[in-house]
Formats: C-alpha cells, sequence, structure tokens
C-alpha cells in the first residue's frame, strides 16, 4: 500500500475526543450521544483506510524507445515480408543493438522533428535503415549522411556542398530536408506512407511509373501490389520490421540499448570560422567526439562563410560558449586557406609559410608534388593542426571479403557497406539473390 501521512476524518477526531474525555457533558439543547468505545473507533478507522483510492505513484519516466513507440502510426500494416525481415534482424543479433546504440546522439533530435510536423514516428527509424545512423556514411553511388542525400537531391532541398562543407552529413540540416522530402512524397501519393517511404528509396518517378502501369492493367496500386526494384521491395519492410520489434522488444526475444529520452546536443552560434581542434578543446571534449555530432564539416575548420553553428553535447555547451567568449580572435583558426599562384610548388609555398613539405601533403592529401594553379592549399598554422587531417568526403576504393551469415541477405549487405545490390551481383557473378551461410563476397568499399 503506497504511505500516506495519516489523516483523520472530522467525525473520527470528534469520537476519539469523547472517548477521552468522558466527563465532558454535551451541549444543554441537544440530546447527549452515546460515546465511542475503542473497538468502534479501530472499526471505523479501518473502514475509512479501505474506502479511501491509494494516492497513484508518480508515474515512470519513458525511455526514448517507449517514446518512440508511442508515435508509431503503421502499426496495423501486416504482411509476409515484414516477418522475414524480422527474422533477419533477430538471427543479426547483437549487430541490431550495436546498430540502435549508433542512434544514440541523432533518435532524440530526430523524433522531435518528427513529432513536429505529426508524422508516423517510424519515420524517425530511416536513418537506421539508410545509413546505420552513421553520419559520416558515403555509399559507392554518391549518396551522404544520415538520410543517405544523393547529391543533385540535397541541393534541391538545399543541402550546401562545397569544399568547405556538405550539409547532407550535418544532422540538422539533413534531418530538416529529408522531412520536408518525405512530407513532399506523402503529399504526391494521396497520404499513403508506404508508397512515400518506397519514393524515399527509388526515387518519386520510378513509383509513380509502377502505380500507372497497374492502373492499366486493371491491378492494385497499393505498395504491395507494384512491381519496384528489389532493394525498394525490401526497403519498406525492412523499416516496418524494425519498427515492430522497437515496438515489442520482448515478444521477439531482443533487449534494446538503453537510451534516455532527452536531447544529446545543442545548436550554439560561433559567429565566424574556428579551427574544429580549438573548438573541441574549449568545450572539453575529443576532437572525434566533435566531430561525430558536426560531420558536415569537410576541412579542419568550419566555413568561412557559414554555417557558423556546431552542434555540442548538452552538458559542453555553456562551458565552450563562456572560452569563446574569452578567446582572442587571432586564435580562433591554426589553419589558413592559400590559392595557389603560377610559379608555385610546395617547397616555396611550404617556406613562405614555415611550415614542412610533408605537413603540407599530409594536410592536404597529396600523394606527390604535383599542384596546379588555381587550386587551393590547406595551410596549417601549427604542428598541432595536421596531426589528424580531416577529409571525411574523400573517397578511394578498397576490396575486402565478407563472410554470409545466417539471415544475410544481398540488400542488407548492400546496406551494410553502402554498395548497391546490382555492384555486389557483378563483382561476385551472382545469377540470383540467394545466398548460403559460410559463402565468401567481395566487396568494393568507398572510403
Amino acid at each position: 500500500m503506497t504511505y500516506r501521512p495519516l489523516f483523520l476524518p472530522p467525525f473520527l477526531i470528534l469520537l476519539a475526543g469523547c472517548v477521552s474525555n468522558p466527563q465532558k457533558q454535551a451541549p444543554p439543547a441537544a440530546a447527549a450521544a452515546p460515546a465511542a468505545t475503542d473497538q468502534q473507533i479501530v472499526e471505523l478507522l479501518e473502514a475509512f483506510e479501505a474506502a479511501e483510492p491509494d494516492i497513484p505513484a508518480p508515474p515512470i519516466p519513458l525511455n526514448l524507445w517507449q517514446q518512440l513507440a508511442r508515435g508509431f502510426q503503421l502499426q496495423d500494416v501486416a504482411h509476409t515480408h515484414i516477418d522475414k525481415e524480422i527474422q533477419v534482424f533477430i538471427d543479426r543479433g547483437d549487430s541490431l543493438v550495436r546498430q540502435l546504440k549508433k542512434g544514440e546522439p541523432f533518435l532524440y533530435h530526430i523524433l522531435q522533428e518528427v513529432r513536429k510536423r505529426g508524422m508516423p514516428s517510424e519515420i524517425a527509424l530511416l536513418p537506421g535503415v539508410e545509413s546505420g545512423f552513421r553520419p559520416t556514411a558515403y555509399s559507392h553511388h554518391g549518396a551522404a549522411g544520415l538520410w543517405q542525400f544523393m547529391p543533385a537531391t540535397g541541393r534541391y532541398f538545399g543541402l550546401k556542398q562545397d569544399w568547405w562543407y556538405d550539409a547532407r552529413r550535418d544532422p540538422l540540416a539533413s534531418t530538416e530536408a529529408a522531412l520536408d522530402y518525405l512530407q513532399k512524397l506523402n503529399k504526391r501519393f494521396d497520404g499513403d506512407w508506404l508508397l512515400a517511404i518506397a519514393a524515399y528509396n527509388a526515387g518519386g518517378g520510378t513509383v509513380a511509373r509502377a502505380i500507372r502501369r497497374n492502373l492499366e492493367q486493371d491491378k492494385p496500386s497499393d505498395f504491395w501490389s507494384l512491381d519496384l526494384p528489389a532493394e525498394t521491395r525490401q526497403y519498406v519492410p525492412r523499416l516496418l520490421a524494425l519498427s515492430h520489434i522497437i515496438g515489442q522488444p520482448e515478444q521477439y526475444g531482443m533487449v534494446l540499448p538503453p537510451i534516455e529520452n532527452e536531447r544529446r546536443f545543442v545548436k550554439v552560434d560561433i559567429g565566424t570560422q574556428i579551427d574544429l581542434k580549438v573548438a573541441a578543446e574549449l568545450a572539453g571534449m575529443s576532437t572525434d567526439e566533435l566531430l561525430l555530432l558536426n560531420a558536415g564539416f569537410n576541412r579542419w575548420a568550419t566555413h568561412p562563410e557559414g554555417p557558423h553553428y556546431l552542434l555540442l553535447p548538452a552538458d559542453k555547451a555553456e562551458q565552450f560558449s563562456w572560452n569563446l567568449a574569452l578567446l582572442p580572435k587571432d586564435q580562433r583558426m591554426r589553419w589558413t586557406r592559400y590559392r595557389i599562384r603560377p610559379g608555385d610548388n610546395l617547397g616555396r609555398i611550404a617556406r613562405h609559410h614555415g611550415v614542412s613539405v610533408q605537413a603540407l601533403m599530409q594536410a592536404n592529401q597529396l600523394k606527390n608534388h604535383r599542384i596546379r594553379a588555381g587550386a587551393h592549399l590547406m595551410i596549417p598554422l601549427s604542428d598541432s593542426a595536421t596531426t589528424a587531417p580531416l577529409h571525411v568526403a574523400s573517397r578511394s576504393n578498397r576490396k575486402v571479403r565478407y563472410k554470409v551469415r545466417k539471415g544475410d541477405s544481398l540488400y542488407a549487405i548492400a546496406k551494410q557497406f553502402g554498395v548497391k545490390i546490382a555492384d555486389l551481383k557483378k563483382w561476385n557473378q551472382l545469377a540470383g539473390d540467394r545466398l548460403k551461410p559460410g559463402q565468401k563476397l567481395t566487396v568494393v568499399r568507398t572510403l
């Protein structure tokens, strides 16, 4: 029973008074009431205690997964393809838990933005299917970021992409653009979220043409009836399978990684360009931690023309802002950008700026001494600035061997490595989609 302070109703206090003061006379105008016995008072107290409801305990705060599940709107959808994808996730076991854990820095923000727009909260899980919640994910065919925007689609939705910065990898900017895109697709397909999600993967034109073909043949035009690319046919049920597991993890024998329902980062104005290593020092965190939240920056400094903000852990923002206010302006940057002139060479540029040729080559990832007039070089202004050069947008190919595990599919492997199913088939001379546990595949990774 819930503990409560003892409270006696007035009539019981009155009765108790009669027992403790037996000589006290009733008012002369009224008839004297018989005194209550101790046993009667005990019985009345027990009856009062039984009749009064317990004061409810304060509600237990929901964790992020529970909050996410409360907003699910697509759970009534049932299909054998969803069941199949659920089994794929179950067979993967711990790898799914590790993937979900990577969403911890971003999921709270994404869910809040989804809820503001009244969208199904299943949408917040799309980055898990698209990129495994990795803002630095870069696919073989050019998609980047949590939401895997292609360059042209990103530009259409206002995502800036240049030498300094790629907004497709910015968790803040890319989330806003992705939700704009999904809402646009949802409107295009008359409020059908399954078609909108399919179009996010395959393109609106691909889905529209599939619908038109079915209508011309008097066939149903729902998602499950359309002739869509194999990747898209797996994409939608995979998202729904993930949401089913998160909605009822006990039913599927899964233990979700604990994630509290609270914000992980805040947006902090920085005013002008700043060296990211300097920013990390001001915030009292490692450069790698800072870059995880600010993966949109291509270089070791923010964009000189903006955006002039950083995403910082909620518990680091105040310290950062205070230290930034005290930092002299000439100490914000440890890099400068140099435009190569006709006749320049690395030795001359290095001597002019007081750095080594090796530092220049490391900072700009040059494989040889050849440079071109009109191009730009990043010049480190201190040796510490060259210890770990940042070029998250650079790409190179490397072949790896992958051993097929139970429950694997071409779709899952393609998503894991950010490649196309068609390329996987080509690299491994596969005629069909069937895989066997233990089978070894060649994957050409883009790094």
